[in-house]
């Protein structure tokens, strides 16, 4: 009985060897394809998204519709990869699907300023307040060129060149200023002069510099009026408009011809004085 209780014994754990070795090697060749699946899938996702992006542009699709839709399917395709490679592994699909549902409503509830942008996002794209390419003002006062319309975010590039990512359900939300939203801005120059400088004279300077710049529109005309009389100076306003992005080059621009050619027409600029009456 000793012998034959041993002998099964040893044929017990030959088996349990055998089949440990063998689960093994499977699970070794279910896992190295995982990795296979995994590193070869988001290869691929790259390439989808990057072919995704050039058919895009290729089509002339708007801007923001392109960076939204690219980060859409970028993320849409990486999770799938993960799923296939975890299925790959062993795991059963109704075990995968009962733990996201679980996991959604939580990750749900915890992230529901998260759904808020991605819902946000949704609006920008179909109701396009603003587009890439557009310089717009939020309502916490962060101005900027927006660069890409993300899913749950908006890249601004400040004039400065700092980048600032804004939450898509602020923007859909907040009030925003689209500074490119009008073909035409107008900008409004003040330019003292001393008191007894002829008013006209002046006008005609002014008027004679901003007709000549390409960049003035012609309509609405601009035009130069008083519009202060200072305690040392005749304050004249000077209005015209101008695309968006050349206003602040050709304000400049205007403001030093004016500087230049004032004084040749013997138009002086004031200093701050004040008159002081001594009474004996």
């Amino acid at each position: 009985m000793t012998n034959a209780t041993a002998l099964i014994d040893g044929m017990n754990i030959k088996t349990l060897i055998t089949s440990l070795v063998n689960w093994g090697v499977q699970m070794g060749l279910k896992l190295t394809a995982a990795v296979l699946i995994l590193v070869v899938g988001l290869w691929l996702v790259g390439r989808i998204t990057r072919t995704l992006k050039h058919g895009m542009e290729h089509r002339k699709l708007d801007a923001s519709l392109q960076s939204f839709i690219n980060s859409f399917v970028n993320i849409v395709l990486r999770i799938l990869v993960i799923v296939i490679a975890l299925t790959t592994v062993g795991v059963q699909m109704t075990s995968l699907v009962a733990v996201f549902g679980a996991g959604a409503l939580a990750v749900g509830m915890a992230l529901s300023g998260t759904m808020q942008n991605f819902a946000g996002g949704i609006i920008i794209l179909f109701l396009k307040p603003f587009r890439v390419g557009d310089t717009i003002q939020t309502a916490t006062d962060k101005t900027g060129v927006v660069k890409k319309i993300m899913i749950f975010t908006t890249e601004l590039r400040t004039f400065d060149n700092q980048v600032i990512f804004l939450p898509n359900g602020a923007l859909a939300n907040g009030e925003i200023t689209n500074l490119s939203g009008g073909a035409l801005r107008r900008t409004d120059l003040a330019v003292g002069i001393s008191y007894g400088s002829r008013i006209s004279v002046a006008r005609q300077v002014i008027l004679d510099i901003l007709a000549r710049d390409g960049r003035i529109a012609k309509t609405p005309e601009p035009t130069v009026f008083v519009a202060d009389l200072g305690d040392s100076a005749v304050v004249l306003t000077v209005r015209f408009w101008a695309k968006y992005p050349d206003l602040a080059p050709t304000a400049a621009d205007v403001l030093e011809q004016i500087y230049n050619e004032l004084p040749r027409k013997k138009i002086s600029f004031p200093f701050p004085q004040m008159d002081v009456h001594i009474v004996k």
